[in-house]
């Protein structure tokens, strides 16, 4: 029998939560980030920087010898952690996991994947952020060499500066941002935007087959995602018991109320629970074994425990969490657009039967 998963975090993952965590710290307060999605920049692109060149964030997923770290999706997994515990807004989940998940299942396309691991270029791969893995994704068509077509609800396309887009011919191409029209979309999650993207002759390099690149980029998405998903809940569940301990009515902290401490402990229990199987998805991913069944658990787990613990987080900070300055609607946003993101539980729930051959009947 092959060795049980150490799902433990290392010493070398908890230094590197701890460096990603001051960083946050210093560069992405809450109030700069509800400040930035007022704007018409809602992304930071100077945190980006730091991220990905300061501290090689973009290149975990890349060997080595093709530009990156060489780090697997273990590490990967604590960096998305630490940014869902800020809901940074920056491109890392679209960029440095699958844009360049899709990029390494191309023949082509190295200089281009050296280019996102560096954090010299942002990547987003042009499929809608709701596609499950196993799903059907639509297509633009090939014509004379150009492609022409529209794809609605791509993340992050608005800051990306190469389009990785799926032609009829089965082929992947990267296309020049600015070849493509790129116009914005109603999105609940402000931090991180949807688009729509127009090609009208726009010309493109072909990387390789689509549907294995697209396949491999949107598993891995949802694997990862599943470890955001953990830092929305861990933030939502911290700050509501610090806040509970520090609220009083009757002159007692509101915390110590017997009814409240129920409903925190079956918080603290799902969130627990979530960081097993979202520990065990990107085990899975690093390491090749159960990936697909580990994967589908854990986003069959994770999107109703995220969104619960942010609506736990909203209800129980009473007046002053629903208003605009407080951040946790940006918490509960991101939980609710991250549940439909890469699939719904729904969606992985049935692909699980499928795996396990415990198909409903």
């Amino acid at each position: 029998m092959s060795a049980q998963p150490d799902l433990l975090y290392t010493e070398e993952e908890e230094a590197l939560r701890a460096a990603v965590r001051d960083l946050l710290t210093d560069h992405c307060d809450a109030a700069g980030v509800i400040a930035r999605v007022e704007s018409d920049a809602p992304h930071d692109l100077s945190l980006w920087k730091n991220l990905a060149d300061g501290m090689g964030l973009a290149g975990l997923l890349v060997p080595e010898e093709r530009g990156g770290q060489g780090a697997t999706h273990r590490e990967a997994a604590v960096v998305l952690e630490e940014l869902g515990r800020a809901v940074a807004p920056v491109p890392y989940l679209t960029s440095a996991v699958v844009a360049t998940e899709a990029l390494l299942a191309c023949d082509a396309g190295g200089d281009l994947l050296a280019e996102l691991a560096s954090g010299r270029r942002i990547g987003a791969l042009a499929v809608g952020l709701h596609t499950a893995p196993s799903a059907a994704f639509a297509t633009v068509r090939l014509d004379g060499g150009a492609l022409h077509g529209t794809l609605t609800g791509v993340a992050d396309a608005a800051v990306a500066d190469v389009l990785l887009v799926p032609a009829d011919d089965g082929g992947l191409y990267a296309v020049a941002a600015d070849a493509a029209t790129v116009t914005p979309q109603t999105s609940l999650d402000l931090t991180r935007p949807l688009a729509e993207v127009r090609l009208d002759g726009a010309p493109g390099q072909r990387l390789g087959d689509a549907g294995p690149a697209v396949r491999r980029a949107l598993r891995a998405g949802a694997g990862l995602l599943a470890s955001e998903q953990l830092g929305v809940a861990d933030w939502a569940l911290t700050e509501t018991v610090r806040y509970l301990k520090e609220r009083k009515q009757f002159n007692r902290p509101v915390g110590g109320f017997q009814a409240l401490k129920h409903r925190l402990a079956q918080l603290w229990l799902e969130t627990v629970h979530l960081r097993a199987a979202a520990r065990n998805a990107a085990d899975a991913l690093a390491t090749g074994r159960d990936t697909d069944v580990a994967v589908a658990v854990a986003q069959a787990y994770a999107a109703p425990v995220a969104v619960h613990a942010a609506e736990e987080a909203l209800q129980l900070h009473g007046g002053i969490g629903m208003t605009w300055e407080h951040p946790v609607h940006l918490y509960l946003k991101r939980a609710k657009a991250d549940s439909i993101a890469h699939g719904t539980a729904g969606a992985h729930r049935a692909a699980l039967a499928g795996l396990v051959d415990l198909a409903a009947p």
